[in-house]
């Protein structure tokens, strides 16, 4: 894993919004289709990956994300030593890449996460994103791949007015900066 350095480092509280980043998280892409290959996910993680759209599956310390039909996203709830997301890539790999029945694959340094919470959480999205969040924000673990501000998204709905956004690191400063501006005048 390279050295985590975020081009945010910073927390805003607004008028019924505060928005933070979340950081270092470990950050797992994982492929495969088979049986076999949700078994493993399960076992080793203690969850069974969503197999519904646009849905979550977690615990205390981990969440996945449905992405596509063979494709998921897991994250840690919380911040983590290097070295613990080294070994939880380990240990899925020596199950899932190994033995060739998906691939595993550490995107810690690739995504952003963006905490944004608040009574006017949503309000802030619409501002900037086409998707219809009205179904969206009473589903608790919902989770859509969508744009705010030109700028291409993942957001899991963790709780009631409680988000994380996963934003590429190279559009992370661009999105923070239109998120705190735009929060101004909410």
């Amino acid at each position: 894993m390279l050295n985590y350095n975020s081009p945010i480092n910073d927390s805003k509280n607004y008028s019924e919004i505060e928005i933070s980043e979340l950081g270092p998280t470990a950050k797992i892409n994982l492929r495969g289709r088979s049986r076999d290959f949700i078994t493993k996910i399960g076992k080793e993680l203690s969850i069974i990956p969503p197999v519904d759209p646009n849905t979550s599956s977690g615990n205390d310390s981990l969440n996945i994300l449905w992405l596509s039909p063979d494709e998921w996203l897991v994250y840690s709830n919380n911040r983590v030593d290097p070295k613990k997301i080294d070994d939880l890539e380990d240990k899925l790999y020596n199950s899932i890449s190994k033995v060739k029945i998906g691939s595993v694959t550490n995107v810690t340094d690739h995504w952003v996460i963006i905490n944004l919470k608040g009574t006017k959480a949503y309000e802030l999205l619409s501002a900037g994103c086409p998707f219809n969040f009205n179904k969206f924000k009473n589903l608790k673990g919902a989770v859509t791949q969508t744009l705010i501000n030109h700028t291409d998204v993942i957001i899991h709905n963790k709780n009631n007015n409680d988000l994380n956004i996963f934003v590429r690191r190279s559009f992370s400063n661009h999105l923070w900066l239109w998120m705190n501006d735009s929060a101004r005048l909410i």
